[in-house]
C-alpha cells in the first residue's frame, strides 16, 4: 500500500517536472520568435534607408526581405502561442494566410530586384558605398547563427517539427547574409558596379526560393517542411 502511494507520488512529480520543463522551453521559443521579429524590423529599416541613400540595390533588397520575414515571424509567433495551451499538429487559418502573404511578397521582391538590376545595368548605376552592407551583413551572420542554433536546440527538446523548420528557415537568412557580405565587400574593394547587381540577383534567388517554400507550407498539413527543398521529420 505504502509502496503504491510512493510510486504514484513519484510518477506525479515526474509528470509535473516534464510539464514545467516543456513550459520553460515554449517560453524560450516565444522569446526567440519575438527577438527574430524585432531584429528583422530594425535590420529592415536600416538596410532600406541606407540602400536608398547609397543606391545599393543588394542592401535595399536585403532590407525588404527582412520585412517580409517579419510577416513569416508573426505566423510562427502565433503558432508558438497556440503551443502554450494545446498540442499543435497543423497550421490554422491565420498561419496559412500569413504564409500566403509572405510567399506573394517574396515573389514581388524577386520581380522587383530583377527589374531593378536590369535598370541599373541600362543606366550604369553604381552604389556610392557598400560599407553599411558589410556592417549589416556581419551583424546579421552572428545574430542568425545564434537564433538558428537556439531554435534548433529548443525544437529538438520539444520534439517540435514547426520550431525545427523555423530554425532551418533562419539558416536561409544566415546564407543570405553571406551573399550580401560578399557582394558589399567585393564592391567596396573594386568599385565594379556589376558586383552589387550580382548581389541583388543573389538576394532575388533566395527570395524566390523562400516564396516558393511559403506557398508549399500554406498548402501542406505538415509542420515539418523547411526551407531546404525537403522536409525534416526529426
Amino acid at each position: 500500500m505504502l509502496g503504491s502511494i510512493v510510486h504514484a507520488c513519484y510518477t506525479n512529480l515526474k509528470i509535473l517536472s516534464l510539464m514545467t520543463q516543456k513550459s520553460k522551453l515554449i517560453r524560450t521559443a516565444l522569446i526567440l520568435a519575438i527577438i527574430t521579429i524585432a531584429y528583422n524590423i530594425i535590420e529592415g529599416l536600416v538596410s532600406i534607408y541606407y540602400g536608398m541613400e547609397d543606391e545599393t540595390l543588394a542592401l535595399l533588397g536585403f532590407g525588404i526581405d527582412s520585412f517580409v520575414e517579419v510577416i513569416s515571424g508573426i505566423g510562427i509567433l502565433h503558432l508558438i502561442l497556440r503551443m502554450k495551451y494545446s498540442d499543435v499538429n497543423n497550421r490554422d487559418h491565420f498561419e496559412r494566410q500569413a504564409l500566403k502573404i509572405t510567399g506573394f511578397a517574396f515573389y514581388l521582391l524577386t520581380a522587383g530586384l530583377i527589374v531593378g538590376s536590369a535598370l541599373n545595368i541600362l543606366n550604369n548605376t553604381k552604389p556610392d558605398t557598400t560599407l553599411v552592407g558589410i556592417i549589416v551583413s556581419s551583424i546579421s551572420i552572428i545574430t542568425m547563427y545564434f537564433l538558428m542554433a537556439s531554435k534548433l536546440s529548443v525544437g529538438k527538446a520539444l520534439n517540435s517539427d514547426a520550431i525545427i523548420a523555423d530554425a532551418n528557415c533562419t539558416k536561409t537568412c544566415f546564407y543570405l547574409s553571406f551573399i550580401l557580405l560578399a557582394s558589399s565587400l567585393l564592391y567596396e574593394l573594386t568599385s565594379v558596379g556589376y558586383i552589387d547587381i550580382a548581389g541583388s540577383l543573389g538576394v532575388a534567388w533566395f527570395a524566390f526560393k523562400e516564396g516558393r517554400e511559403a506557398f508549399r507550407k500554406a498548402k501542406s498539413n505538415s509542420l515539418s517542411c523547411c526551407c531546404d527543398d525537403h522536409c525534416h521529420n526529426q
